[in-house]
């Protein structure tokens, strides 16, 4: 394995012109207005190019999907009537799989790639169709599709490139047997592309059984919190975490905002104790039909609704711009999914500001986050809340967290994920 490690921040005058895409790549890309590739785009799209084998580690929102995105799409040359799949995506969630074929799409506009998007929650009749009629790209997850290869409706051995995208999550969602069993079902002599925020021992062990002398770019591997995100912790008894987070809100601007908690009942019940106040809020986890989840997306992303009231599903890989804040109403049982959770704020270099409650009993969690981002959260006290106890605020400054609008910048081809 080839480290590559930090070695391509250093090519800061890279233009996508440089790469050596297609034309037809390159056209869409210059409507997109992205002239400079992101370092992870910028490591791995050479090494795709050439055929090898790739493991890609950087933070979410960096632009990993368009990393192997666009050397594919220059790879497959264009759509092929009728022809088996050739590359395979597979994803840890629906949403995940939606985005992708949406990236590919929007890179692919002019050499007309077919996509087929395979998630469970709706039927098969649809997805079976356009498997038949002919697609370039599968974009699944991994239980659906083992459904469809099992029903014989298509045969994973046509496959020239896989990737296997979010694996870090899909691991974590215990997708690991899943992912095994297709990678076996795959063609031998594929390429083999993993992307993934960390790469934990189990990374390393199934990078070693299914990928090629692979060249590793890994950029900025350590997890930690945006510059560009400020913040902050607020101590509080438990029965009072729901007063203090309607005292948060009524004392800010809110233009969009994600509060997660831990279970996906408590993200409903703090949706209804919203819904009753009367704020503009949906829920977001993996127990809400399909059609109820993609219809939640698409209004926070429109701003028809403020609030988005989500488990960890939402805290990586979804392209959601401009949330100007989030709240952690409960710590996150893993430290590295604080830093995924408050990244969904401050990205492409805007501000943001991000908020957790923490009760007695999450001390233990936060002093775990603490020691994984090397650094101690500033802890505030809510002027003006009534609290039952006084809460103990650790000494340390901070300004409170900022309750303008975010300014805009300056995108870069990674700002969609």
């Amino acid at each position: 394995m080839r480290q590559l490690a930090g070695h391509f921040t250093l090519q800061l005058a890279m233009t996508f012109h440089e790469l050596g895409l297609d034309e037809s790549i390159l056209k869409s890309i210059d409507e997109f207005g992205f002239k400079e590739p992101t370092p992870i785009q910028a490591g791995a799209i050479p090494h795709i190019l050439e055929g090898r084998d790739v493991i890609g580690s950087a933070q979410t929102g960096t632009g990993k999907t368009a990393a192997y995105a666009l050397p594919i799409l220059h790879r497959l040359g264009g759509h092929k009537p009728g022809a088996a799949p050739r590359c395979l995506v597979l994803g840890p969630t629906r949403e995940l799989a939606a985005q992708v074929e949406d990236q590919f799409a929007s890179y692919g506009k002019y050499c007309a790639p077919k996509c087929c998007l395979i998630h469970g929650g709706v039927g098969y009749g649809k997805q079976i169709d356009e498997i038949k009629a002919g697609a370039d790209v599968v974009i699944a997850t991994p239980g659906r599709l083992l459904d469809h290869v099992q029903q014989k409706n298509f045969d994973l051995r046509s496959i020239e490139v896989l990737v296997l995208d979010e694996v870090d999550r899909m691991l974590d969602m215990g997708f690991i047997d899943d992912v095994t069993r297709i990678i076996k079902m795959c063609n031998s002599n594929r390429q083999t592309l993993l992307f993934s925020a960390t790469v934990s021992d189990d990374i390393k062990r199934l990078t070693a059984k299914s990928l090629k002398d692979p060249v590793d770019v890994t950029i900025g591997i350590k997890l930690t919190p945006a510059e560009t995100v400020k913040h902050v912790i607020y101590p509080v008894g438990a029965m009072q975490k729901f007063d203090l987070l309607i005292a948060l809100i009524e004392g800010m601007e809110i233009d969009s905002m994600i509060i997660f908690c831990r279970m996906k009942v408590g993200a409903d019940r703090i949706t209804r104790w919203l819904q009753e106040r009367g704020l503009s809020c949906a829920a977001m986890h993996s127990n809400l039909p399909q059609k109820t989840r993609t219809k939640a997306l698409a209004e926070f992303k429109e701003g028809k609704i403020k609030i988005l009231v989500a488990t960890d599903i939402a805290s990586r890989g979804l392209d959601i711009a401009n949330v100007t804040h989030v709240i952690n109403y409960d710590v996150p049982e893993h430290a590295e999914d604080y830093v995924h959770r408050i990244g969904r704020t401050g990205r492409a270099q805007r501000e943001g500001d991000a908020m957790t409650i923490v009760a007695p009993d999450e001390q233990a969690k936060l002093d775990a986050i603490e020691k994984f981002i090397d650094q101690q959260i500033p802890q505030l006290k809510l002027d003006g809340f009534n609290y039952f106890h006084e809460p103990i605020i650790r000494s340390t400054t901070a300004e409170k967290p900022r309750r303008s609008k975010r300014n805009s910048a300056t995108s870069r081809f990674g700002r969609r994920r």
